[in-house]
Parts: structure tokens; sequence; C-alpha cells
């Protein structure tokens, strides 16, 4: 049975260190009421794509949807920025919720480091040496070496950033997916990734990793020196964020599809 959400009369407002966003974030906690984010149906984020993953990753422990508004620059993953009728907005706001990528690095002297990520896991060389890596998909070797800059698994939601530079596919947000993209590959030059069900578990395993160090990134959480890394989805945390009604994530990333 459908159950509608409560009406959202309690916000929350955090804002980027940008001064647009703080003077933002003063005008409309004036002007709409501010309570404590503990306290919050909704917390409203204001700056730019950054600061919407920053966000979400302070309140991964205890998630609640966040609604963004742009004071940043490319505002992809934030609404359009206006302080009228703001409770109307949210209200009619069309949630997306999204499940982070679970990471545990190895390193050289053995230790385990684990972090989420929201848009992905890289892979990258720390030197002029090109990286070489192992790459098996549940367990099974299916890439004996791929020589490249680094190389990438993304969600959905982190499929139009940094894997889309790479040349990444762009991925529907509903579905059950992860991209496995190569970054600057040298061999196999001629492959360009894959497309893995959700339930994948990832590893690589870095070759020669005392003479092509390589670090792992979990959207801003860096471990270097790694030897291992083991990547996958983790149902058990979903995040929420809220879009105006009509520019909803799904429709931004069906839309970037055919940006020129």
């Amino acid at each position: 049975m459908y159950s509608p959400q409560p009406v959202v009369t309690r916000l929350a407002f955090t804002a980027s260190d940008r001064p647009e966003a703080q003077e933002a974030m003063e005008r409309l906690a004036k002007r709409y009421g501010a309570v404590s984010e503990e306290e919050a149906q909704i917390i409203v984020a204001l700056g730019g794509d950054g600061f919407m993953l920053e966000t979400l990753h302070r309140h991964i422990e205890q998630p609640k949807p966040i609604y963004g508004m742009n004071r940043g620059s490319v505002g992809f993953l934030m609404n359009e920025y206006s302080e009228d009728a703001l409770i109307e907005r949210i209200n009619a706001a069309e949630r997306t919720i999204i499940h982070p990528l679970s990471m545990v690095a190895i390193d050289t002297k053995r230790r385990q480091h684990r972090a989420l990520a929201i848009n992905e896991v890289s892979m990258l060389r720390q030197t002029r040496q090109t990286a070489k890596l192992r790459i098996s998909i549940d367990g099974k070797m299916r890439m004996s070496e791929l020589v490249c800059d680094g190389a990438l698994v993304a969600t959905p939601a982190g499929s139009t950033a940094y894997n889309l530079s790479a040349h990444g596919p762009i991925i529907p947000i509903e579905s059950d997916a992860l991209a496995l993209t190569p970054i600057s590959a040298f061999r196999p030059r001629r492959w360009r990734g894959a497309l893995l069900s959700h339930t994948a578990r990832v590893t690589f395993e870095v070759m020669e990793a005392d003479k092509r160090p390589v670090s792992a990134v979990a959207d801003n959480f860096e471990v270097r020196d790694v030897v291992e890394v083991h990547v996958s989805e983790d149902r058990s945390v979903s995040l929420c964020m809220m879009f105006d009604a009509g520019r909803s994530l799904a429709e931004r990333v069906l839309a970037e599809q055919f940006s020129a």
C-alpha cells in the first residue's frame, strides 16, 4: 500500500565554505527557520557536487534525505538555487535512493583500510611509471595484466563523473549495474571496460607494487601503496537525495547521454 511522505516543515541548512553558499544559508535559515541536523526532517545542502558528496558522507551512519541547491560550479547533483517556495519545492520533490561502494584496501604493510564511495573507487598510479593491475570478478581472474594509469569502479550515480571523463558508460540510475573502466589503458589498447552486475565483487591486484606504486581512492579517501583492493556494492547503506519534480536524477542521467 502506498504510504505518502510526511509533510516537511523542519529543515536544517548546511553550506560549503564559498561565500555565496554561506550567505545563502544565513538568508534561508532566517526566512524558513532552522533546526539542528538531528531534529531535521530534511537537510538542505548549499554548494556544489563536491559538497553534496561531503554531506552524504557525513550522514552515512544515520542517513537523512538531502536536498541540494547549487551554490557551486557544476551542480549536477544539485537543484537550481531559489529562495522562494522552498518548503513547497521540497514537499513536491522526487527521492532517489543510492547505495555506495565498499572498498577494502590492503597496503604493502598488509594493513587493511575500509571506506565507502558514493561515486567511484579508483586505482591510480603514484609515479611516472604506469600501473600494472590484475583484475578478478567474483574470484575469477578476468584480466591477467592491465597496463594503465589506473582503473575505476563506478556506481550509476557516479557514472557521469570521473567514469565519464575516462570514457566509461553512463548508467541509468535505476540500473542494477556497475561500470569497470580503465584510465588511459596502454595494454590492452582496445579494452574499454565492462558493465558488471551490482552484485559483482571486483578485486584489483597491483603487480610490481614496489616499482609501480598505486593508490586507491574511495571518493575523497585515499590509501597509498596498495597491493590489493576489493570493491563491492554495500546494499546495507541507503542514501536519499531529493530533486525538484521533473528534474529527477534519473532524468538528468538520461539527458546526459544526449548532451553534446
